[in-house]
């Protein structure tokens, strides 16, 4: 419970959404939570009347968290796996960080399953900084993420290289740019994605500022691409995004790729070093539909 707890308002920043998520009470979680920080000896947590945010310690802790939760599930579906008597039958559980494109996943899934009837596919939603320990743990098979320094006991395979794009309102200055650099936003209220769902992602658009001599103000985070843009619609700022998130162009706002350094960033297919065979052929079919894509992309231009 502490962990889960832990995990759960880590991502919601909130303890009484956390509760909700969890079917707990607010005081249920909160108790968790403080059991885990007096076991722990430190805060996981900063908290005032109004927010909540990771300490360092939290930060460092929170890939953990979630790899041995992910352990955790897979101890529990392979113990009822084999206390049912189907031992042969084997599972692979497909990561996948938000913002990456769903859409080879949807592509590819149907097909690795005709292969592989007798396999069962459990895609899994988890932050890139999880799948590489969970990778290791072997409580995934097969993780689709962004580029992270630290891939030690893991393969990355590059799936696509995205850019950063900016959503603008249509009347806003900016608007009328074709592409826009670090030092161009430099003094703009920008919106963007958790540090903890994708501390990758914010690392390199932190770079990218760093290496353009600029600020990053980033003063609201949202889980969607979708919220991004109608907290951008609504005047709050201009949102920060990746091109393979947008799944459509937003009404009434202007998308504008970001020019310059490190303001690009590659999606990869991540495996185990020794992966099963079942995460091998799905791995060659991300990796082909990503070509395909490419090249269809090339023909369009």
């Amino acid at each position: 419970m502490e962990l889960e707890a832990f995990v759960a308002v880590a991502e919601e920043l909130h303890f009484g959404r956390a509760a909700a998520r969890l079917h707990r009470g607010q005081p249920t979680v909160s108790d968790a939570v403080r059991r885990l920080e007096s076991a722990l000896g430190g805060r996981l947590f900063h908290r005032t009347s109004r927010r909540v945010s990771l300490t360092d310690l939290g930060e460092a802790l929170l890939p953990d968290a979630h790899a041995t939760l992910a352990q955790l599930r897979h101890f529990q579906q392979r113990g009822r796996s084999l206390a049912a008597g189907d031992p042969a039958r084997t599972t692979l559980v497909v990561a996948h960080a938000e913002y990456t494109g769903q859409q080879l996943l949807l592509r590819c899934l149907p097909q690795l399953r005709e292969r592989f009837p007798d396999v069962t596919i459990v895609p899994k939603a988890m932050p890139t900084a999880a799948q590489v320990p969970a990778l290791r743990a072997e409580t995934i098979g097969l993780g689709v993420g962004w580029a992270v320094g630290d891939v030690i006991g893991v393969r990355a395979r590059v799936l696509s290289t995205e850019r950063f794009m900016a959503l603008v309102p249509a009347a806003h200055p900016l608007a009328g740019h074709a592409e826009l650099s670090a030092s161009e936003l430099s003094t703009s209220d920008l919106l963007t994605w958790p540090h903890q769902i994708n501390s990758g992602l914010c690392d390199r658009l932190l770079s990218a500022f760093h290496i353009g001599g600029a600020d990053l103000r980033i003063i609201r985070t949202a889980d969607s691409v979708h919220a991004i843009a109608a907290h951008v619609a609504a005047g709050t700022g201009i949102g920060i995004t990746v091109e393979s998130a947008l799944d459509h162009r937003p009404s009434g706002l202007r998308v504008i790729p970001l020019s310059g350094p490190s303001t690009t960033v590659d999606q990869v297919v991540l495996t185990p070093l020794e992966p099963s065979d079942t995460a091998t052929a799905l791995r060659d079919l991300l990796l082909q539909a990503a070509d395909n894509v490419s090249k269809r992309d090339a023909f369009a231009g």
